[in-house]
Parts: C-alpha cells; structure tokens; sequence
C-alpha cells in the first residue's frame, strides 16, 4: 500500500451528516460505522459515529468520528481544506456544495494571480480554499 495523508475530521455528534454532505458534494463511496455497530450499548454513544471514510472517483479521501459524550471536540483551528485544479465545472459544483448553508469568507471569483479562488467554512465548521487554475 502506498503511503497517504489526508484529513481525519472530528465532530460532536454531527459526523454522519457532515459525511453525507461530502457525499453528495464529492461522490464516491462511503462507509459510516457507528460505536453500536461494534457493541456499544451506551445510548449517549451508540448512534455516534467511530469511523467514516469517504473515497471519491478523482482520489479524495476524508474521514471522521464523533468524540465521546464529555470530550471536548477539536475545532478545525488552523487547518484547512484545500481543492484545486483546472476542471473549473467540477470546482465550482463543490464550492457551491461546501459553501451552501456555511459561512462565505471570500467569495468564488476571480483573483490578482489569474485564477478563481474562494474561501468557505461548511455548516459544519470545517474550513475549505477552492482555487480554480487558470491555465
């Protein structure tokens, strides 16, 4: 197996429907395991998620969890999600997907540098750059 990175997200109790969004906006496959898929009883715990994975048809992968009842969930701080390339139909259709119900801090458009650039934080507060290469 070749060696990967790539981001592991954390929620608070709001895992499945941020991976469901991702899936609709990217595509691909997901597979969502709750802690009562592997015998937590715990009703507090058994419906969050332990682990999901989203693998996308152009290579993405992202995966997540819920932290347990009485963690603190870590907010995505200074990291951010960054998609870029030349396919500026395919940028586009994920801005408007990430960008839809979140907060816009730089709109889609286009920059000093040539190329269309916007900055978003999901509804979920995960935090996205999209760069459209002018080519």
């Amino acid at each position: 197996m070749v060696s990967r990175l790539n981001p592991y997200l954390s929620f608070d109790g709001q895992a499945r429907q941020a991976m469901e969004l991702y899936h609709r906006v990217f595509g691909g496959d997901l597979d969502v395991r709750a802690f009562g898929d592997f015998g937590q009883n715990d009703p507090a715990l058994k419906d969050r998620v332990m682990h999901a994975m989203l693998v996308t048809d152009s290579g993405f992968t992202l995966m997540a969890s819920d932290v347990a009842p009485g963690m603190p969930a870590r907010s995505a701080g200074n990291v951010t999600c960054s998609l870029s390339g030349e396919d500026g139909a395919e940028l586009r259709r994920y801005w408007d997907g990430l960008s839809e119900g979140g907060t816009v801090q730089m709109p889609l458009e286009k920059q000093v540098w040539g190329d269309e650039f916007g900055m978003c934080t999901d509804r979920y507060g995960i935090e996205w750059m999209v760069n459209i290469n002018a080519g």
